[in-house]
This record gives C-alpha cells, structure tokens and sequence, in this order.
C-alpha cells in the first residue's frame, strides 16, 4: 500500500477488547494498514473474547483527559476516530477537548451495544453523545440498530433509513452514514447523508462469522482517508472494499465472531 512521506497522525479513543478484533487495537491495526500513525486513548476497559462479553470497568473523564491532552502536545493530531465513550462524562470531556483542539477531521462510531448484545451504554449517554460530541462530527457512523436508538426511527426499509439519517443530521453533524442496510441480502448498503445530499454506497455482502470489529474498522479507515485528504465520496467506497477484503481474508480465529484480517494481501489504496 501507498504511504506518505510523512505520516498523518490520527487518534484513536475508544474501548479495550482483549480478544483484539474491535475497539482500540482492531483501529490501531486498521490506521496502520493505510499508512497513518495511531496513537491512541483507553475509555473502558471491557471484557471479552469472540464469544461473549462478560463486563467492561469504565474509565473516569480525568483519566480519559490525562491520556489524551499530552498526545495533543507531543503530536500533530489530525483526525480523531472516537469508539466506546460510556458515559455522559466521558462523551462531555472529549467533546471539549476536541473542541478546544479544533481536530480537523472528527468521525465518531457511536457504539452502543456489542454484537452478543452487550449493552455499553446508557440513554443519558446517548443523549451527552448527540447533543455534545455529533455537532462537532464530520461525520457519524451508526449501524441500523444504533441509527433506530439515535433517531427513535422504525427502520424496515430504505426510507426508514433515510429518515433516520435526516434526524441524526439534525443534530448538526457535518454528515451521517448508516450502515448495514439490505439484511439479508446479497448486497452491504450503506446511506451517507450530508449537505449535498444522499448517496447510496452497495459492496457484495459476505457471509461469514468473522464479522467482529466490521464497524469499528470501517469508521477507522474512512477517518485515515480524510486524514490524507480523500473527499468522504471518496472514501466510503474505498473503506467498504477493505471491509469486504479483510472480511474475506479472515484468519479464522476464535470460538465465535472472530477478528477481520486488517492487513488483507489483496487491498490496495491506489486502487
């Protein structure tokens, strides 16, 4: 994969999972494989392995700012991908320090729930999350069931979708994709919403039980490709063909939903 003569350092504040396929390590893997530098912050530290996740210890807003603060000292940020903030405290502290640092590229991965069904959050943090971190979003990436807790919109089909876009964009991010759409069928089709309006982005969908991390890793790789200044028009389609590369290449590890393949042999950002 093409690289840069100088790295672009991006960000990365999200939640811990052991078994490394989401959460801070599956980004830090991704931000590696298009050629940026992560650094990254911790906010919970959850436990789990590709079956099930068992708990999570989150962190206080303090620690979360003592890790972050002296990256922005040491480091030319320039974009921050956040993950699992699971709280209102922690969502309001990195919303002020983005804010303070004007980060020029914000995608934000509203994770609310783990794929076993884990609950990560709760309603007042949903409500900390739309009112104080989406207005300073370039963009936020919501799947179907984190779009339908967002926007308290039914979602059964594409107009449910662009519905609830409308509403996430109400909230005053810059854009919205949702993703996921077509379950069940032989497509991935994912809404993006902004200013100019709505676009539909399909890749073939890929059947398989590796699937953990998909969301994490998707929202990653479009904030390195606007970090190294792809448009978001550009960068969607070329984030959902890594998916499907790295899907496809899984390593078939783990009991249950195992780990993408974040290096996959066959993907190349030139192309």
């Amino acid at each position: 994969m093409t690289t840069d003569s100088k790295q672009r350092v991006v960000m990365i504040v999200a939640g811990f999972d052991p078994s490394g396929g989401a959460g801070v390590l599956a980004d830090i893997k991704t931000v590696s494989a298009f050629g940026c530098y992560g650094v990254a912050a911790v906010t919970s530290l959850t436990f789990q392995t590709t079956q099930q996740v068992f708990g999570a210890l989150n962190q206080s807003a303090e620690t979360v700012r003592r890790q972050i603060i002296p990256l922005f000292d040491d480091f030319e940020v320039v974009a921050i991908k956040t993950g699992m903030l699971p709280t209102p405290e922690i969502v309001r502290e990195v919303a002020a320090i983005i804010e303070s640092q004007s980060v020029p590229v914000v995608v934000v991965d509203p994770v609310l729930k783990s794929t076993s069904g884990f609950e990560l959050t709760d309603t007042r943090t949903v409500d900390a999350l739309t009112r104080y971190l989406f207005p300073l979003a370039t963009l936020v990436t919501p799947n179907i069931a984190e779009a339908e807790r967002i926007a308290g919109v039914e979602i059964r089909d594409q107009l449910g979708v662009h519905r609830a876009a409308e509403a996430i964009l109400r909230t005053g991010c810059a854009a919205v994709l949702i993703t996921g759409g077509d379950a069940g069928s032989q497509s991935s089709t994912d809404l993006l919403l902004d200013a100019h309006g709505a676009d539909v982005f399909s890749t073939e969908r890929i059947e398989s039980v590796h699937l953990h991390g998909t969301g994490c890793t998707l929202a990653s790789a479009i904030a390195c490709l606007l970090a190294r200044g792809r448009s978001l028009r550009e960068a969607v389609p070329i984030a959902k063909r890594y998916i499907n590369e790295a899907i496809a290449g899984a390593p078939g590890l783990g009991k249950g939903n195992g780990p993408l393949n974040h290096f996959p042999p066959r993907f190349d950002l030139g192309k």
